[in-house]
């Protein structure tokens, strides 16, 4: 295919696209579309799948701000899943930020904008909701671009004081965080058991854990640390 045909192609896929909130009958098409858009990525093999199914019945899941992106003939090629989080001030004041994972857009359909169009659409509904704040565990490089930051250039650290290297913030109305330091507490709704996650994954068919080299990338990110100023 010609460069100019595959522009093309591209752009109209893209037009294509539709975002919509998740409904109960796109449940199962959307862990589907998880485990196949993480499986040996991350880790050999994969748990999100099983993280979105358990999320929606937390308290903290906010289905306003669950999204499905579908292709025209009603196909679910991308989605994103928010939850609420704390971020506590040195006073010990909260103010409810949040976070989202997963993000899963599937390998044949990544690079086209969807991804952008899904994070977009959601930011946007996200601050007219009137939150303020996004927190995210990811790589830098695929999210700087949608205006996260490095959580230490907004004095945000984990729990045990540290600034991790992927911890990114995104201030959806400019200077929420200002004048203060935080801490960052994700939602217990991230926490499971991965023997339920493994008896989950034998409802789906066969696919073969494999190690990849982009794993130890992840491993190294995903363990780094931002020295203190």
């Amino acid at each position: 295919m010609r460069q100019a045909e595959r522009v093309n192609d591209m752009q109209e896929s893209y037009n294509d696209i539709r975002i919509e909130n998740e409904t109960r009958g796109d449940f199962g098409e959307v862990e589907a579309l998880t485990r196949r858009a993480f499986w040996n990525v991350h880790v050999p093999g994969c748990e999100e799948h099983y993280l979105a199914h358990i999320l929606r019945e937390h308290e903290d899941f906010i289905p306003e701000l669950d999204f499905v992106a579908k292709t025209a003939d009603g196909n679910i090629v991308g989605n994103v899943m928010y939850t609420k989080a704390k971020l506590i001030d040195e006073a010990g004041k909260e103010m409810t930020a949040l976070t989202f994972g997963p993000f899963s857009v599937h390998p044949d359909y990544q690079r086209r904008g969807i991804g952008k169009r899904l994070l977009e659409h959601s930011f946007q509904k996200a601050e007219a909701m009137g939150y303020r704040v996004i927190v995210i565990f990811g790589d830098p490089g695929n999210y700087v671009a949608r205006g996260f930051q490095s959580c230490q250039k907004f004095r945000v650290s984990a729990p045990d004081g540290k600034y991790p290297a992927a911890m990114l913030v995104k201030e959806l109305r400019e200077g929420a965080l200002s004048g203060k330091r935080w801490i960052y507490q994700e939602s217990p709704a991230y926490v499971y058991d991965s023997a339920d996650a493994a008896e989950f994954d034998k409802g789906f068919a066969f696919l073969k854990k494999e190690w990849q080299p982009g794993q130890e990338v992840f491993y190294i990110l995903s363990h780094a640390v931002m020295r203190e100023e």
